[in-house]
């Protein structure tokens, strides 16, 4: 008989076929989930026109879906902890898919916007839940790097929406953009079938048939006997509690990463609403302001992967840190009124620290929590991101409102990533100074 810890397993055994299958997985629900957060913003000008929307009224049809991606985070994070990741995924899926489905078939503002909070309680959910499904089946060296290339599957599914509403929406119409939902819900059966469930969670469970069928995916030279017995060393964790989140000497790093939530995703939905039209206002052509979203989205993948493989080898505070001060500088410089090849530069960079550096703050996250409580800690901190979300867009059009010069704007808007820079700091020392030690095991 003998008792094998399956994180040490993960992290001898080399990064093999099955978990090469889940990244696979996870990232292609990522690009489901993109492309449901970024389709509303490609119909939008079509429904101001078609429905005689104001501005105001317009902002309020997407604020419904961050709204629900919020409420989402919140509840399914803590859900998953409890019924599993897989059922949590699940869940979340088929909500998000079925509601964008029937978005198509609004036929008011106010059904447009009832589905939208539906998606986004699904999209909400499911982010944190891949990510914390990731981060199990990772072994710690690759860690952030796979976290990071399955999350870069979100900036794809939100290109991916432009490009199919530049060929689509002209021709017709926007329900159509809402209809392609129904392809990806018939993956579902298949997402059911492959997808593994997490092995902490079937550990704790006492589902030991299960856990040893996926653990000799992982490890396929490793032969387990009937009496061999896995086990997990957060087996028995605390419970899925929002105030565990601040026990174990995590309170100062929970809220600083709830600061860099916060300001991260204010910046992302900010840029990514606003800079397109800024530059258009500044004098560049309406293709190069165009070409600048794309810039910054392409940004974001390659600062995704990036950040991952760095924080893999000199540690993801440090690199996250790093990041926003890069972050800072960029999207200060970009009022400069510089020549194109230097914005799209500069709007890269920006993009690869805000969208890039968002998917490294939940690789943080995952890698701060212990089992029991890390889809919690994924989504209460998304969850407080969401609110940033929020508050990004709204507080773009009260700034431009003002008609301040382009460089104090983009001064303004780089605000927010040096706090993120500085909150970070405050987080990589408190993580420096704390020694590592067991969780306490609880009955």
């Amino acid at each position: 008989m003998r008792t094998i810890d399956v994180n040490e397993a993960i992290d001898n055994n080399p990064f093999g076929s099955f978990q090469w299958m889940v990244v696979g997985l996870c990232a292609l629900l990522l690009i489901v989930d993109g492309y449901d957060v970024f389709v509303a913003g490609t119909v939008l000008p079509t429904l101001i026109a078609e429905w005689g929307l104001s501005k105001p009224e317009a902002g309020a049809l997407q604020a419904w879906a961050l709204f629900g991606m919020m409420f989402g985070a919140l509840f399914f994070g803590p859900l998953a902890d409890r019924i599993g990741r897989k059922k949590g995924i699940a869940i979340s899926f088929l909500l998000f898919t079925v509601a964008t489905l029937l978005t198509g078939f609004a036929s008011s503002p106010g059904e447009f916007k009832v589905f939208r909070f539906l998606a986004g309680l699904g999209c909400g959910g499911l982010m944190p839940n891949a990510v914390a499904l990731m981060n199990e089946y990772a072994p710690k060296r690759l860690r952030g790097t796979m976290v990071a290339l399955m999350f870069s599957g979100y900036s794809v599914g939100g290109m991916v929406a432009a490009s199919v509403g530049i060929g689509m929406i002209p021709q017709y119409g926007w329900k159509p953009m809402f209809f392609i939902a129904a392809i990806p819900l018939l993956m579902l059966p298949f997402i059911l079938w492959r997808l593994p469930e997490s092995l902490g969670f079937l550990i704790r469970q006492g589902r030991q048939e299960q856990a040893k069928e996926i653990y000799a995916k992982i490890a396929p030279s490793s032969r387990l006997g009937s009496g061999d017995k896995l086990v997990f060393n957060e087996t028995k964790g605390a419970s899925a509690s929002v105030i565990e989140l601040f026990r174990h000497q995590r309170t100062l790093r929970t809220l600083m990463l709830w600061v860099a939530f916060f300001c991260c995703l204010l910046l992302v939905y900010l840029l990514s609403s606003w800079l397109p039209k800024v530059l258009q206002e500044a004098g560049y052509a309406e293709k190069a302001s165009l070409l600048s979203l794309f810039s910054l989205n392409f940004g974001g993948m390659a600062g995704a992967i990036a950040g991952g493989w760095l924080g893999d080898r000199f540690g993801l505070p440090k690199v996250v840190v790093g990041f926003f001060i890069a972050g800072a500088l960029s999207i200060a410089l970009i009022g400069l009124n510089a020549s194109p090849a230097l914005l799209f530069l500069m709007v890269f960079v920006a993009g690869g620290t805000t969208i890039g550096t968002q998917i490294l703050l939940y690789a943080s996250v995952a890698q701060l929590y212990n089992l029991s409580v890390r889809s919690t800690g994924l989504g209460w901190a998304s969850g407080v991101g969401r609110i940033g979300a929020i508050v990004g867009p709204t507080l773009g059009g009260l700034l431009l409102a003002q008609e301040y010069p382009l460089q104090q704007n983009f001064l303004i808007f780089s605000i927010p990533a040096a706090i993120s820079a500085l909150a970070m700091l405050v987080f990589a020392v408190s993580n420096a100074r704390r020694v590592e030690e067991p969780q306490p095991v609880t009955a």
